[in-house]
């Protein structure tokens, strides 16, 4: 089975900023994961290289620096079926994008199937696809809400219904991206619940975040990356140690380990 991701000296140069430099490293489907880093670490540039919204600088005749389940080309729709993707931007795109929220929840887990915002006139919906989105939002513990326009939900209710859209196709990964950004301390627990629910089930999980606390205990790896290159990578434990993020973070940490999650505190 090819990799979920292989980066291969990875370069992507974002005026006169090298975004990630250099950067190498495989990520097997299975393998649940988090890419850890502070901001100006390089992950933006990371997510937009495994969506395809950017490429890495490539020497003619030499081999791709990514590969994507083994390719280096993708139609985005068909990587849609393989990868589902859970973002605050994305949140931002269906509640205050081009849709200005009159998007149901139903509407918006369909358009996991159509790679858009919403559904148009122009699109074709099918019965199949309405049960599998209906199921989807059930499997997340939204069915109460498919006929909800998301600009009237909570955020941690929006929040699940991404995580429907992402889910629909049934996909290999799924990818999130500083998912619990706007959520208070409930929601973002109900929310990383359902995430571990998700990753016990098998689908390979991949977190990029700042937030430390946002790894769940289903990880087992963990990236830490810093100024675009990996700083560290290896067991969760022997990579969330004080000595390995405190310089990363600029800052004096101290990590404390409860019920599975680990915790960051500054210290003096």
């Amino acid at each position: 089975m090819d990799p979920f991701i292989q980066l291969s000296d990875a370069t992507v140069v974002l005026g006169d900023t090298r975004a990630l430099d250099n950067l190498t490293l495989t990520i097997p489907v299975g393998e649940h994961t988090a890419i850890l880093g502070p901001n100006g670490a390089g992950k933006s540039s990371l997510i937009k290289l495994l969506t395809l919204q950017q490429y890495p600088l490539r020497d003619i005749g030499s081999p791709p620096p990514i590969l994507v389940f083994g390719r280096d080309r993708w139609d985005v729709s068909a990587l849609r079926t393989q990868m589902g993707i859970v973002s605050a931007d994305l949140h931002d795109k269906f509640v205050i994008g081009h849709s200005s929220g009159i998007v149901t929840a139903l509407e918006a887990v369909l358009s996991g199937f159509l790679a858009t915002h919403g559904i148009f006139a122009h699109h074709t919906v099918t019965e199949v696809m309405r049960r599998r989105a209906a199921d989807a939002l059930a499997r997340v513990g939204a069915a109460h809400l498919s006929d909800t326009m998301l600009n009237t939900m909570s955020t941690g209710e929006v929040r699940r219904v991404l995580i429907a859209r992402a889910l629909v196709h049934e996909p290999r990964t799924l990818l999130l991206d500083e998912p619990t950004r706007g959520l208070d301390l409930v929601a973002r627990h109900d929310f990383m619940e359902r995430v571990r629910a998700i990753a016990r089930d098998g689908t390979t999980t991949l977190i990029v975040t700042h937030h430390v606390e946002e790894i769940v205990p289903e990880i087992g790896r963990v990236i830490l990356l810093s100024r675009g290159k990996v700083a560290h990578d290896g067991p969760k434990a022997d990579v969330l140690r004080a000595e390995h993020l405190s310089p990363v973070f600029g800052a004096p940490l101290a990590v404390d380990l409860v019920d599975g999650y680990y915790h960051v505190r500054v210290t003096s």
